[in-house]
């Protein structure tokens, strides 16, 4: 599969925030879930140059988005339709969101933070080669979750 990266439109933004809905545990990766999450997503100002839609033959199967954080440093979110997840996907769309922050930004390390009951994905992102930096406690959903910050260098 080859995923072609572009700058969000505000459709493909609405798309996922409203239509993209995770089932059980990972309900929480919901963009309806937190309400200050969805206002930044929905925001065109807001997502910037820094938020890709990621699609195979023009679907939209995937988003990903990066911020510099440090000098060479860049910190990314992504997410994978959900009909898509659990099903062995999450390899080769990372490796390809990873050559393309690459390619596009030329980081020294990029990082990322994620729930850490989510071990589904903290596997996935350990198989591609990240490494585990530090836990700590974040406040979002309208509670407060336990995340992992992870590391990979490139």
């Amino acid at each position: 599969m080859t995923y072609e990266f572009s700058v969000m439109t505000q459709k493909q933004a609405e798309n996922i925030a409203f239509n993209w809905h995770y089932e059980g545990e990972y309900s929480f990766y919901n963009m309806e879930a937190d309400e200050e999450d969805l206002t930044e997503f929905l925001n065109p100002e807001e997502r910037g140059n820094s938020t890709f839609s990621v699609t195979i033959e023009n679907e939209l199967v995937a988003f990903l988005s990066f911020s510099k954080v440090a000098h060479r440093t860049c910190d990314i979110g992504l997410g994978m339709r959900p009909d898509l997840t659990g099903q062995g996907n999450g390899t080769e769309f990372l490796r390809a969101g990873i050559n393309f922050i690459q390619s596009e930004f030329k980081p020294e390390k990029i990082t990322l933070s994620v729930a850490t009951f989510n071990q589904r994905a903290i596997k996935l992102y350990r198989k591609v080669g990240f490494k585990d930096v530090e836990t700590f406690m974040q406040d979002t959903n309208g509670s407060t979750f336990e995340f992992l910050k992870m590391e990979y260098k490139c």
